[in-house]
């Protein structure tokens, strides 16, 4: 039975393919998925298949210039200002017209489910408006507020006994408060459609039918006590790559690099990984992304500048993985049983790194790391086997839950929950 999904998805750097790779899914599987999204991502959606509307009032990026960044949140001076500003200016200040943009495409022709980036709160409330069965996708660990798990932002471990379970649980409060600052453009949006207002910001999710966590289930531990909380393992997708790669000769162990496909002021950072790799018997791989000319990184013989390359094909030949920490790039590594080296630059990448490291994965730098101490960190990380083996086995749990097929299932169950037929 043929389905047809509203997606509504917003160009978030790496936080993008893992969605338009579930486009990608629900079109092989033979549904009708429309994805709302920004002009810049135009060429990605139709390479899904899918159709691509962009927002008709909704924020959105118009090119790819650092100009036309929605956040410019290497402007702020602390992670609590730039948290504040990627809240007000995508998560809670549009919401009204994430709202009105997707009820007026549900009044306008019928979709028997919507699919969200957890972020967008507003398309989640023009769901729930409609009455059409809703997911949250969270191409991420679970980050919103919750009673069972540490708090955001200062890379805790799951709770040990009554003082960590106290902890987590003043914790809440405390994150919960912060978070509500947000709270009431998402209430007046609410309103407008004819919604009871919410008690706190992020039970906007609370009210979908399902939020699909696109991470490996190991990787992200203790879960949420949200109800309709799903773990559905990560979509290993990526952006569309027309460059030709040709890897640095020899046999030398393979590191590949890759720090934020949006800008984070990574320049200084990835020309000191790039010099400590030239003087490491190995061979290296750094991809700036698009926001980084690759000439303003010094290459070596033995390491290879580009802006972009397919991380699902070249990722498994390496023996190490330099990442900034963002789920995509780090969640490929593992699944591909490759250990890490994280220098998380900020965002949520500060969480994915204490994963990393507290299961044993990888090892984690601080971003003003000299080129000695990072050309140490990479020696050590590929010499010590606990880091490949903690790798492997954390692959081999996050494949088969991709093999499981529970993102198809739950997909295929929400939108026969809208069906007229159902």
């Amino acid at each position: 039975m043929t389905m047809r999904y509203l997606m509504a998805v917003w160009d978030g750097g790496g936080a993008t393919p893992p969605n338009l790779g579930i486009a990608r899914l629900l079109v092989e599987r033979g549904h009708d998925v429309v994805v709302c999204g920004d002009p810049t991502l135009a060429d990605a959606i139709a390479g899904t298949g899918a159709s691509h509307r962009t927002w008709p009032t909704a924020p959105q990026r118009r090119s790819t210039a650092l100009d036309d960044d929605l956040f410019k949140d290497w402007e702020c001076r602390t992670q609590m200002g730039a948290l504040n500003r990627v809240r007000e200016r995508l998560i809670t200040g549009p919401a009204a017209r994430f709202a009105n943009d997707v009820v007026d495409a549900l009044d306008a022709e019928h979709f028997d489910a919507v699919l969200a980036d957890g972020v967008l709160l507003g398309a989640l409330v023009g769901a729930e408006a409609r009455g059409i069965p809703s997911a949250a996708l969270v191409g991420s660990v679970y980050l919103v507020p919750s009673r069972t798990r540490p708090p955001v932002g200062l890379g805790l471990g799951p709770a040990r006994g009554r003082l960590g379970r106290a902890r987590d649980r003043a914790a809440y409060g405390l994150v919960t408060l912060m978070s509500d600052a947000g709270l009431r453009p998402v209430n007046a949006a609410r309103a407008r459609h004819g919604l009871a207002p919410l008690r706190h910001l992020w039970q906007q999710w609370d009210h979908a039918d399902r939020v699909l966590v696109l991470t490996g289930s190991a990787f992200d531990d203790p879960p949420p006590d949200a109800a309709n909380v799903r773990y559905v393992g990560p979509v290993l997708e990526d952006i569309p790559v027309d460059e030709p790669l040709e890897l640095p000769r020899g046999d030398a162990p393979l590191v590949v690099v890759g720090l934020s496909s949006s800008y984070m002021e990574q320049e200084d950072l990835l020309r000191r990984i790039a010099r400590a790799l030239a003087t490491l018997p190995v061979r290296g791989v750094i991809t700036t992304g698009p926001a980084v000319d690759p000439a303003d990184v010094p290459s070596a013989p033995n390491v290879v500048v580009v802006r972009a390359a397919a991380h699902r094909a070249l990722i498994p030949q390496a023996a190490l993985v330099i990442t900034h920490a963002g789920h995509g790039t780090l969640i490929k590594a593992l699944a591909a049983g490759v250990p890490v080296l994280c220098i998380p630059l900020g965002r949520d990448q500060g969480e994915n790194a204490s994963r990393a490291a507290r299961h044993g994965v990888g090892a984690v730098l601080s971003k003003q790391a000299d080129v000695a101490a990072i050309a140490s960190a990479v020696f050590d990380v590929l010499l010590e086997p606990s880091y490949r083996e903690a790798a492997a086995a954390m692959g081999e749990r996050i494949r088969a839950e991709i093999a499981s097929g529970a993102l198809v299932d739950e997909l295929e169950a929400l939108a026969a929950a809208g069906h007229p037929a159902a």
